[in-house]
C-alpha cells in the first residue's frame, strides 16, 4: 500500500471527512513519526510495532565489482519491530 492508497482508504471509511483533510492528517503522521526518529526517539504503535534508530559502526566495506576495500562511514538506519499483535495477524492468530 502506498500513501495515496492509505489516503483513499481512510477518506472511503470517513465520509464525513474532505480528502484534503485525510490528507493532512496522514501527512502530519508521518511527519512526527519523521521528526521523532531525527531526533533519535523510538515511536511505538500498539498493537502494530516500534519504530526506532540504530547506529551502524564505520567499518571497512568491499566493492563488489572491483573486491577494493572501501570505507563505510559510521551512520543511523531506521529499525522496525513489529508488535505482537501483527506478529499475531501476519501468522494467522
Amino acid at each position: 500500500m502506498i500513501r495515496s492508497e492509505l489516503i483513499q482508504k481512510v477518506a472511503d471509511e470517513n465520509p464525513h471527512l474532505f480528502q484534503r483533510d485525510v490528507e493532512r492528517i496522514v501527512n502530519t503522521i508521518f511527519e512526527e513519526i519523521t521528526e521523532a526518529m531525527a531526533r533519535g526517539d523510538r515511536v511505538e504503535l500498539r498493537g502494530f510495532g516500534a519504530f526506532s534508530v540504530k547506529k551502524r559502526d564505520a567499518r571497512t566495506g568491499r566493492n563488489p565489482r572491483t573486491g577494493e576495500a572501501v570505507a563505510v562511514e559510521q551512520k543511523h538506519v531506521p529499525f522496525f519491530k513489529t508488535g505482537k499483535l501483527l506478529r499475531d495477524r501476519l501468522n494467522g492468530g
